[in-house]
């Protein structure tokens, strides 16, 4: 599950504390009796109406993170009684101009990231509403911003704008206050049986299945071991790498690890700087071997000589090939948009990836020389990392069940989607369930072929 723009996200999430209601009136005095007219408001309002709030934040979030000025602006409309009020942890308030978060400056704003929001509360009365929601925000460095926000917003000509907005912010999440569940689940793809491996409080993601019946699982820069029949999960040795995200994957000889970390050394100037690593499957000193960062590994090829990974160069994302001993990398995907996931199949033949080259996000295969690339999927969902059976007869892959655009966020409606690859015949072999990044964004496949292994989530 990484995100590129998006990629790259291994942070836990955490369950924030109640922004109390005195701070929301010190901080809003000019809007008292506008807000306590609608908290003894009538909560029958329209479905329809929260919905489109709610998407509308998500938007204005996305844009913030991606540095999209633009749809960023589009998100707000500034009003005489404007106002954006922000207080640190620190103990400072902060009473920002609303044009300078309208129409940010390019330094204040984000080069990708994103953010997840929890405990919605909401009132609307008619045209006018606020929304108060805890936020967890994680940027492409991989730094952590918790606050709770409380937006106000307008319906002009029918549709929501943005006017004014509160927001804490916290040092630290609060003492003993979990926020995700994490299943680390199996599912048979014949019977469409899920078996729950593991269940804890914590984040976890990416599970790869190794033949000795262990699972390697990513969580917050770690990697570690899960044992499929003691279920006891240890820290795995990987050196130095401390920055793991969840892009990682076993050699075919089950012999080594591939691994994506955050090396903070690079001289790159860009704000993350992921590069692809080898090291023993039982864990060690890793060996760097692709030299530019961001590089995001995906696939061996069946002979173990080889790498597949996405990589940003220029400002765009593609499907890229290099010697596991390092040295130059073969660009095999030029089109503009997000190239991401891809994967050899067993023969070698094929790579498998997804790609946004149609205007939607599907699944693509080409010939591991780049030729003859194919579009198999052609649907609504946002198709992501297809994953080749070890038997060659199948693919795998989690589609969203809304557009996603370009992005694979977390806390999203998914499910796990199987395609026969000679008779391009597709089935769901999971129900819709609460997940996206870090579900399945590594080959998690059993090695007889009959299961997968997958994580799906929960939020307190």
């Amino acid at each position: 599950m990484h995100t590129k723009l998006n990629k790259v996200i291994m942070k836990h999430f955490f369950q924030l504390r109640e922004y109390a209601l005195g701070n929301i009136l010190h901080l809003f005095q000019r809007y008292f009796l506008l807000f306590l007219g609608l908290l003894i408001s009538s909560s029958m309002h329209s479905q329809n109406d929260s919905i489109a709030i709610i998407k509308l934040l998500e938007k204005e979030g996305l844009t913030w993170r991606m540095g999209d000025k633009k749809a960023h602006a589009d998100c707000w409309m500034e009003r005489p009684y404007s106002r954006i009020l922000v207080s640190t942890a620190d103990g400072r308030t902060i009473d920002v101009p609303t044009k300078t978060i309208i129409d940010p400056p390019s330094s204040m704003i984000g080069k990708g990231g994103f953010a997840f929001h929890t405990n919605h509360k909401m009132r609307i009365d008619k045209n006018i509403a606020w929304v108060a929601h805890d936020e967890v925000s994680v940027g492409t460095d991989g730094k952590e911003t918790l606050s709770n926000e409380v937006r106000f917003l307008e319906k002009f000509d029918g549709d929501w704008k943005l006017v004014g907005q509160s927001n804490h912010f916290y040092d630290h999440p609060p003492e003993n206050k979990i926020d995700t569940t994490s299943y680390i689940q199996t599912v048979d793809i014949e019977t469409g049986r899920i078996e729950t491996v593991l269940t804890i409080d914590d984040h976890f993601e990416a599970p790869n299945w190794h033949p000795d019946n262990y699972l390697i699982v990513n969580s917050k820069g770690k990697l570690y071991t899960l044992d499929l029949k003691t279920k006891n999960l240890e820290l795995l040795d990987t050196g130095f790498a401390d920055q793991n995200n969840n892009d990682h994957g076993i050699s075919p000889d089950n012999q080594w690890l591939a691994i994506s970390h955050n090396d903070v050394t690079d001289p790159s100037p860009k704000s993350y700087k992921s590069a692809i690593y080898v090291l023993p499957i039982e864990g060690g000193k890793p060996r760097r071997v692709t030299s530019e960062v961001m590089s995001f590994w995906h696939g061996w090829s069946p002979d173990g000589k080889r790498l597949a990974y996405c990589a940003e160069r220029n400002g765009n994302y593609d499907v890229y090939s290099i010697s596991v001993d390092g040295g130059k990398e073969k660009r095999l995907t030029t089109a503009e948009g997000l190239d991401d996931g891809p994967e050899y199949s067993p023969d070698g033949k094929y790579i498998y990836y997804n790609s946004y080259k149609s205007g939607h996000m599907q699944i693509w295969r080409m010939r591991t020389n780049s030729k003859k690339q194919e579009q198999l999927t052609f649907d609504e969902n946002s198709n992501w990392f297809p994953h080749p059976s070890p038997d060659g007869k199948w693919i795998v892959y989690i589609a969203y069940t809304s557009d996603q655009k370009q992005n694979h966020l977390f806390g999203k409606q998914v499910k796990l989607r199987l395609m026969n690859i000679e008779a391009k015949k597709i089935k769901d072999i999971t129900p819709v369930f609460f997940g996206g990044q870090g579900t399945i964004n590594v080959p998690s496949w059993s090695p007889d072929s009959k299961k997968l292994a997958f994580v799906s989530y929960s939020v307190n």
